[in-house]
Protein backbone atom coordinates (compact mmCIF):
# COMPACT_ATOMS: atom_id res chain seq x y z
CA UNK A 1 0.00 0.00 0.00
CA UNK A 2 0.84 3.27 -1.13
CA UNK A 3 0.85 6.08 1.67
CA UNK A 4 -0.46 9.30 0.66
CA UNK A 5 -0.32 10.70 3.70
CA UNK A 6 3.29 10.45 5.96
CA UNK A 7 3.30 9.91 9.34
CA UNK A 8 6.26 9.28 11.77
CA UNK A 9 7.12 6.57 14.72
CA UNK A 10 5.05 6.18 17.50
CA UNK A 11 5.86 8.31 20.48
CA UNK A 12 6.04 5.95 23.57
CA UNK A 13 2.97 5.01 24.41
CA UNK A 14 1.41 5.18 28.78
CA UNK A 15 -1.25 5.63 30.81
CA UNK A 16 -4.27 3.52 30.80
CA UNK A 17 -4.28 -0.60 30.18
CA UNK A 18 -8.49 -0.58 29.10
CA UNK A 19 -10.63 2.04 28.40
CA UNK A 20 -12.99 2.30 31.54
CA UNK A 21 -14.96 5.45 30.23
CA UNK A 22 -18.59 5.65 32.29
CA UNK A 23 -21.40 7.75 31.34
CA UNK A 24 -23.16 10.60 33.36
CA UNK A 25 -25.82 12.36 31.91
CA UNK A 26 -25.70 11.55 27.89
CA UNK A 27 -21.93 12.47 28.23
CA UNK A 28 -18.83 10.06 28.26
CA UNK A 29 -16.93 10.68 31.47
CA UNK A 30 -12.87 10.78 31.87
CA UNK A 31 -11.70 7.44 32.23
CA UNK A 32 -11.76 6.06 36.00
CA UNK A 33 -14.99 8.18 36.38
CA UNK A 34 -17.55 6.31 38.64
CA UNK A 35 -20.62 4.93 37.01
CA UNK A 36 -24.03 6.43 36.74
CA UNK A 37 -25.22 2.83 36.30
CA UNK A 38 -24.76 -0.91 36.88
CA UNK A 39 -21.95 -0.66 33.98
CA UNK A 40 -19.30 1.90 32.57
CA UNK A 41 -20.40 3.57 29.32
CA UNK A 42 -18.71 1.54 26.32
CA UNK A 43 -18.65 -1.86 28.20
CA UNK A 44 -20.23 -4.80 25.96
CA UNK A 45 -20.63 -8.40 26.18
CA UNK A 46 -22.88 -8.47 22.91
CA UNK A 47 -23.31 -7.23 19.63
CA UNK A 48 -26.57 -5.37 20.96
CA UNK A 49 -24.77 -3.67 23.75
CA UNK A 50 -22.09 -2.48 21.18
CA UNK A 51 -24.47 -1.15 19.14
CA UNK A 52 -26.68 0.55 21.84
CA UNK A 53 -23.34 2.86 23.16
CA UNK A 54 -21.93 3.43 19.87
CA UNK A 55 -25.62 5.09 18.91
CA UNK A 56 -24.57 7.72 21.53
CA UNK A 57 -22.00 9.30 19.36
CA UNK A 58 -22.52 7.81 15.95
CA UNK A 59 -25.23 5.87 13.64
CA UNK A 60 -25.36 2.69 13.90
CA UNK A 61 -28.23 1.26 12.47
CA UNK A 62 -29.75 -1.92 10.60
CA UNK A 63 -27.33 -4.37 12.50
CA UNK A 64 -26.89 -7.54 11.03
CA UNK A 65 -25.00 -10.36 12.20
CA UNK A 66 -24.99 -12.98 9.31
CA UNK A 67 -21.53 -14.02 8.02
CA UNK A 68 -22.86 -13.53 4.37
CA UNK A 69 -23.46 -10.10 5.23
CA UNK A 70 -21.72 -7.92 1.91
CA UNK A 71 -21.49 -4.93 4.34
CA UNK A 72 -18.86 -6.70 6.13
CA UNK A 73 -15.07 -6.43 5.48
CA UNK A 74 -13.87 -8.83 2.61
CA UNK A 75 -10.54 -9.07 4.56
CA UNK A 76 -9.01 -11.67 6.77
CA UNK A 77 -10.56 -10.46 9.69
CA UNK A 78 -12.62 -9.63 11.75
CA UNK A 79 -14.37 -13.68 11.99
CA UNK A 80 -15.61 -15.62 15.07
CA UNK A 81 -13.37 -17.90 16.38
CA UNK A 82 -10.76 -15.65 15.16
CA UNK A 83 -8.27 -13.69 18.68
CA UNK A 84 -11.03 -14.95 20.93
CA UNK A 85 -13.81 -13.22 18.78
CA UNK A 86 -17.44 -15.10 19.98
CA UNK A 87 -19.91 -12.15 17.61
CA UNK A 88 -19.03 -9.97 14.37
CA UNK A 89 -21.81 -8.16 13.20
CA UNK A 90 -22.14 -4.48 10.96
CA UNK A 91 -24.37 -1.78 10.99
CA UNK A 92 -24.54 1.38 8.77
CA UNK A 93 -23.75 4.61 10.21
CA UNK A 94 -26.57 6.92 8.06
CA UNK A 95 -25.16 10.22 9.72
CA UNK A 96 -21.88 9.54 7.77
CA UNK A 97 -22.90 6.90 4.79
CA UNK A 98 -20.02 4.42 6.08
CA UNK A 99 -20.64 0.98 7.96
CA UNK A 100 -19.21 0.04 11.03
CA UNK A 101 -18.01 -4.13 11.94
CA UNK A 102 -18.13 -4.75 15.01
CA UNK A 103 -16.25 -7.71 16.75
CA UNK A 104 -16.95 -8.96 20.15
CA UNK A 105 -14.04 -10.84 22.05
CA UNK A 106 -14.46 -13.07 24.95
CA UNK A 107 -10.56 -11.90 25.57
CA UNK A 108 -9.94 -8.57 24.50
CA UNK A 109 -5.69 -9.13 25.28
CA UNK A 110 -6.32 -11.99 22.75
CA UNK A 111 -7.89 -10.16 20.26
CA UNK A 112 -4.70 -7.48 20.34
CA UNK A 113 -2.11 -9.80 20.31
CA UNK A 114 -3.76 -11.47 17.58
CA UNK A 115 -3.69 -8.32 15.29
CA UNK A 116 -0.30 -7.27 16.36
CA UNK A 117 1.08 -10.58 15.37
CA UNK A 118 -1.41 -9.99 11.97
CA UNK A 119 0.27 -6.26 11.19
CA UNK A 120 4.34 -7.86 12.06
CA UNK A 121 3.16 -10.68 9.62
CA UNK A 122 1.71 -8.15 6.94
CA UNK A 123 4.97 -6.10 7.50
CA UNK A 124 7.52 -9.11 7.41
CA UNK A 125 5.46 -9.83 4.33
CA UNK A 126 6.89 -6.77 2.65
CA UNK A 127 3.65 -4.47 3.17
CA UNK A 128 5.69 -2.31 5.35
CA UNK A 129 3.18 0.48 5.93
CA UNK A 130 0.48 -2.03 7.51
CA UNK A 131 -1.64 -0.96 10.08
CA UNK A 132 -0.44 2.87 9.60
CA UNK A 133 -3.63 4.13 8.83
CA UNK A 134 -5.39 1.51 11.52
CA UNK A 135 -9.72 1.77 11.32
CA UNK A 136 -9.34 -0.70 14.18
CA UNK A 137 -10.94 0.95 17.57
CA UNK A 138 -10.98 -1.02 20.80
CA UNK A 139 -13.56 -0.65 23.31
CA UNK A 140 -14.26 -1.66 26.88
CA UNK A 141 -15.57 -5.85 25.41
CA UNK A 142 -15.66 -4.91 21.87
CA UNK A 143 -13.68 -3.53 18.63
CA UNK A 144 -15.15 -1.44 15.49
CA UNK A 145 -13.75 -1.06 12.59
CA UNK A 146 -15.82 2.28 10.66
CA UNK A 147 -15.34 2.43 7.17
CA UNK A 148 -16.02 5.81 7.14
CA UNK A 149 -13.37 9.12 8.98
CA UNK A 150 -15.80 10.80 10.55
CA UNK A 151 -17.40 8.01 12.40
CA UNK A 152 -13.98 7.10 13.75
CA UNK A 153 -13.28 10.52 14.92
CA UNK A 154 -17.36 10.38 16.53
CA UNK A 155 -16.13 6.96 18.54
CA UNK A 156 -12.92 8.19 19.56
CA UNK A 157 -15.18 11.47 20.54
CA UNK A 158 -16.88 8.56 22.70
CA UNK A 159 -13.50 7.35 24.43
CA UNK A 160 -12.88 4.35 22.05
CA UNK A 161 -9.39 4.48 20.89
CA UNK A 162 -7.67 3.34 17.93
CA UNK A 163 -5.20 0.64 18.06
CA UNK A 164 -2.10 1.20 16.26
CA UNK A 165 0.48 -2.16 16.50
CA UNK A 166 2.83 -0.76 13.09
CA UNK A 167 6.10 1.38 14.19
CA UNK A 168 5.85 4.00 11.90
CA UNK A 169 1.74 5.01 13.45
CA UNK A 170 2.64 8.28 15.41
CA UNK A 171 0.83 9.92 17.87
CA UNK A 172 1.20 13.52 17.19
CA UNK A 173 1.48 16.21 20.33
CA UNK A 174 -2.18 16.67 21.93
CA UNK A 175 -3.44 13.51 21.53
CA UNK A 176 -3.98 11.08 24.25
CA UNK A 177 -1.16 8.02 24.36
CA UNK A 178 -2.75 4.58 26.41
CA UNK A 179 -1.61 1.43 27.31
CA UNK A 180 -2.96 -1.57 25.45
CA UNK A 181 -2.92 -4.99 26.99
CA UNK A 182 -0.17 -6.49 24.60
CA UNK A 183 3.82 -4.37 24.33
CA UNK A 184 4.46 -3.26 21.05
CA UNK A 185 0.86 -1.48 20.34
CA UNK A 186 -0.26 1.67 21.45
CA UNK A 187 -3.67 2.76 22.19
CA UNK A 188 -4.86 6.55 20.85
CA UNK A 189 -7.42 9.27 20.02
CA UNK A 190 -5.65 9.95 17.12
CA UNK A 191 -7.01 8.62 13.80
CA UNK A 192 -4.85 8.46 10.64
CA UNK A 193 -6.86 8.51 7.39
CA UNK A 194 -4.62 8.11 3.86
CA UNK A 195 -6.27 10.51 2.40
CA UNK A 196 -6.03 13.64 5.38
CA UNK A 197 -9.71 13.18 5.99
CA UNK A 198 -8.74 11.90 10.06
CA UNK A 199 -7.82 13.63 13.16
CA UNK A 200 -5.85 16.74 12.27
CA UNK A 201 -2.21 16.69 12.82
CA UNK A 202 -0.71 20.26 13.43
CA UNK A 203 2.77 19.27 13.46
CA UNK A 204 4.23 19.51 10.24
CA UNK A 205 8.26 18.58 10.62
CA UNK A 206 10.15 18.24 7.48
CA UNK A 207 11.69 15.57 5.08
CA UNK A 208 15.70 15.68 5.89
CA UNK A 209 16.26 15.26 1.92
CA UNK A 210 14.32 18.31 1.32
CA UNK A 211 10.73 18.36 -1.55
CA UNK A 212 8.15 19.83 0.79
CA UNK A 213 6.60 19.28 3.51
CA UNK A 214 6.73 15.34 4.73
CA UNK A 215 4.87 15.13 8.41
CA UNK A 216 6.60 12.92 10.51
CA UNK A 217 10.36 12.84 8.64
CA UNK A 218 12.40 16.31 10.27
CA UNK A 219 14.38 18.33 8.20
CA UNK A 220 16.34 19.22 10.57
CA UNK A 221 17.16 17.90 14.09
CA UNK A 222 15.36 14.84 15.01
CA UNK A 223 12.04 13.65 16.63
CA UNK A 224 12.81 12.51 19.96
CA UNK A 225 15.84 9.87 20.49
CA UNK A 226 16.07 7.78 23.84
CA UNK A 227 19.14 8.07 26.25
CA UNK A 228 19.86 6.13 29.17
CA UNK A 229 22.79 7.44 31.79
CA UNK A 230 23.50 3.42 32.48
CA UNK A 231 23.60 -0.30 31.77
CA UNK A 232 21.17 -0.80 33.88
CA UNK A 233 19.20 1.97 32.58
CA UNK A 234 19.23 1.11 29.82
CA UNK A 235 18.26 -2.76 30.60
CA UNK A 236 15.14 -1.63 31.98
CA UNK A 237 14.62 0.98 29.11
CA UNK A 238 14.47 -2.27 26.65
CA UNK A 239 12.14 -3.67 28.80
CA UNK A 240 10.53 -6.99 27.73
CA UNK A 241 12.04 -6.38 24.12
CA UNK A 242 15.13 -8.67 24.55
CA UNK A 243 16.23 -11.64 26.85
CA UNK A 244 17.23 -8.81 29.83
CA UNK A 245 14.57 -9.90 32.18
CA UNK A 246 16.58 -13.06 33.10
CA UNK A 247 19.72 -13.76 31.32
CA UNK A 248 22.01 -10.52 31.36
CA UNK A 249 25.07 -10.31 31.94
CA UNK A 250 28.10 -7.31 31.80
CA UNK A 251 30.64 -9.72 32.61
CA UNK A 252 33.31 -9.18 29.62
CA UNK A 253 34.29 -13.21 29.33
CA UNK A 254 30.22 -13.14 28.71
CA UNK A 255 29.78 -9.81 26.64
CA UNK A 256 32.42 -11.48 24.14
CA UNK A 257 30.70 -14.41 23.65
CA UNK A 258 29.18 -14.48 19.95
CA UNK A 259 27.33 -17.23 17.80
CA UNK A 260 27.33 -19.14 14.60
CA UNK A 261 23.18 -17.12 14.57
CA UNK A 262 24.37 -14.30 16.77
CA UNK A 263 26.92 -12.16 16.10
CA UNK A 264 27.49 -8.60 17.71
CA UNK A 265 27.48 -5.51 15.08
CA UNK A 266 30.59 -4.01 17.36
CA UNK A 267 33.89 -6.38 16.75
CA UNK A 268 36.89 -5.76 18.47
CA UNK A 269 37.78 -3.34 21.52
CA UNK A 270 34.68 -1.95 22.27
CA UNK A 271 36.62 1.68 23.61
CA UNK A 272 37.43 1.79 20.10
CA UNK A 273 33.73 1.96 18.77
CA UNK A 274 33.34 4.76 21.42
CA UNK A 275 31.56 2.63 23.70
CA UNK A 276 31.66 3.28 27.38
CA UNK A 277 29.69 0.19 28.65
CA UNK A 278 28.13 -3.05 27.32
CA UNK A 279 26.73 -6.04 28.36
CA UNK A 280 24.86 -9.20 26.85
CA UNK A 281 21.47 -10.33 27.07
CA UNK A 282 20.07 -14.09 25.91
CA UNK A 283 21.33 -17.59 27.02
CA UNK A 284 25.49 -18.32 25.61
CA UNK A 285 26.23 -20.97 24.33
CA UNK A 286 26.19 -24.23 26.98
CA UNK A 287 24.95 -27.15 27.14
CA UNK A 288 22.91 -26.27 24.22
CA UNK A 289 22.86 -23.51 21.20
CA UNK A 290 23.00 -19.62 22.02
CA UNK A 291 19.69 -18.19 22.24
CA UNK A 292 18.16 -14.69 21.61
CA UNK A 293 21.94 -13.20 22.01
CA UNK A 294 21.93 -9.24 21.58
CA UNK A 295 24.25 -6.46 23.67
CA UNK A 296 23.67 -3.27 25.32
CA UNK A 297 26.06 -0.42 24.85
CA UNK A 298 26.05 3.29 26.61
CA UNK A 299 28.07 5.11 24.40
CA UNK A 300 30.52 7.92 24.97
CA UNK A 301 31.21 8.77 21.41
CA UNK A 302 27.93 8.30 19.06
CA UNK A 303 29.72 9.60 15.91
CA UNK A 304 33.01 6.95 16.58
CA UNK A 305 30.53 4.07 16.88
CA UNK A 306 28.38 5.36 13.90
CA UNK A 307 31.79 5.91 11.77
CA UNK A 308 32.79 2.28 12.73
CA UNK A 309 29.56 0.85 12.46
CA UNK A 310 29.28 2.11 8.45
CA UNK A 311 33.28 0.98 7.66
CA UNK A 312 31.49 -2.49 8.95
CA UNK A 313 28.21 -2.17 6.63
CA UNK A 314 30.56 -1.14 3.96
CA UNK A 315 32.93 -4.06 3.96
CA UNK A 316 30.00 -6.56 4.54
CA UNK A 317 28.40 -5.24 1.17
CA UNK A 318 31.68 -5.74 -0.69
CA UNK A 319 30.81 -9.26 -0.80
CA UNK A 320 27.15 -9.77 -2.43
CA UNK A 321 25.72 -6.39 -2.34
CA UNK A 322 24.15 -7.96 1.18
CA UNK A 323 23.96 -7.65 5.04
CA UNK A 324 24.60 -10.81 6.63
CA UNK A 325 21.50 -11.71 8.38
CA UNK A 326 23.39 -13.72 11.57
CA UNK A 327 25.17 -10.07 12.24
CA UNK A 328 23.31 -7.99 14.69
CA UNK A 329 21.73 -4.53 13.42
CA UNK A 330 22.38 -1.62 15.05
CA UNK A 331 19.76 0.68 16.56
CA UNK A 332 20.98 3.75 18.52
CA UNK A 333 19.92 6.20 20.72
CA UNK A 334 21.17 9.45 21.75
CA UNK A 335 24.03 8.45 24.17
CA UNK A 336 22.86 4.19 23.69
CA UNK A 337 22.86 1.46 21.45
CA UNK A 338 21.27 -2.09 20.76
CA UNK A 339 22.84 -5.07 18.89
CA UNK A 340 20.36 -7.43 18.09
CA UNK A 341 18.99 -9.50 14.71
CA UNK A 342 16.09 -10.70 16.16
CA UNK A 343 13.18 -8.37 14.26
CA UNK A 344 10.42 -8.62 16.81
CA UNK A 345 13.05 -7.15 19.39
CA UNK A 346 14.00 -4.18 16.96
CA UNK A 347 10.19 -4.09 16.63
CA UNK A 348 9.54 -2.95 20.20
CA UNK A 349 12.78 -0.86 20.16
CA UNK A 350 11.54 1.25 17.75
CA UNK A 351 8.10 1.64 19.95
CA UNK A 352 11.22 3.31 22.12
CA UNK A 353 12.33 5.73 19.79
CA UNK A 354 15.84 3.71 18.59
CA UNK A 355 16.19 4.15 15.36
CA UNK A 356 18.85 1.95 12.73
CA UNK A 357 21.81 3.01 11.22
CA UNK A 358 21.43 2.12 7.47
CA UNK A 359 24.61 3.06 5.62
CA UNK A 360 23.42 0.74 2.14
CA UNK A 361 24.16 2.82 -0.85
CA UNK A 362 20.59 4.17 -2.20
CA UNK A 363 18.70 3.36 0.48
CA UNK A 364 15.38 5.48 1.02
CA UNK A 365 12.36 5.24 3.62
CA UNK A 366 8.78 5.20 2.46
CA UNK A 367 6.47 7.61 3.82
CA UNK A 368 5.48 6.84 6.93
CA UNK A 369 8.31 5.93 8.51
CA UNK A 370 11.19 8.20 10.38
CA UNK A 371 14.48 9.02 8.24
CA UNK A 372 16.64 11.28 10.41
CA UNK A 373 20.05 12.16 9.52
CA UNK A 374 22.91 10.37 11.16
CA UNK A 375 26.07 11.70 12.58
CA UNK A 376 28.37 10.44 9.26
CA UNK A 377 27.58 11.11 5.88
CA UNK A 378 26.31 8.54 3.39
CA UNK A 379 24.17 7.03 6.42
CA UNK A 380 20.76 7.99 7.42
CA UNK A 381 18.68 6.98 11.00
CA UNK A 382 15.45 5.19 10.26
CA UNK A 383 12.56 2.95 11.83
CA UNK A 384 12.20 1.19 8.29
CA UNK A 385 14.03 -1.90 7.11
CA UNK A 386 13.64 -3.38 3.70
CA UNK A 387 11.15 -6.66 2.98
CA UNK A 388 14.83 -8.43 2.44
CA UNK A 389 17.23 -6.07 4.08
CA UNK A 390 20.11 -8.96 4.60
CA UNK A 391 21.08 -12.27 2.97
Amino acid sequence: MRIKRILATTAALTCLAVLPACKGGGQAAPPGAPASSAAPAGAASSLAEAQQYMREFTGCEDLGSKPDDPRLPSGDFPKVGQWSVTEVGVCRDGRQQGNIAIAVPKDMKAFQAGYKQYVMDKMSGGDGAYGLFSNVLVGKGFVAFPTNSKSAMALVQGNMRVLVCNPGGRVPEGYKREKPLVEGCGLTDFFAAEDGSGSPNFETPQDPAGGGEKPGQPKTGSLGLPRAGSIAELRKLVGNSMDCEKHFSTDPDAVAIESIDYQPAVKGNALDWGITGRALCGQPAGAQRAVNLSWLDTVGDMKKLQTKAKAAQQADLKDDGKLKATVSMLLVGENIAVETNNPSSRFDLYQRQFLYLNCVPGFSAPSGYRLEKSQVEGCVLTNYEPEHPVG
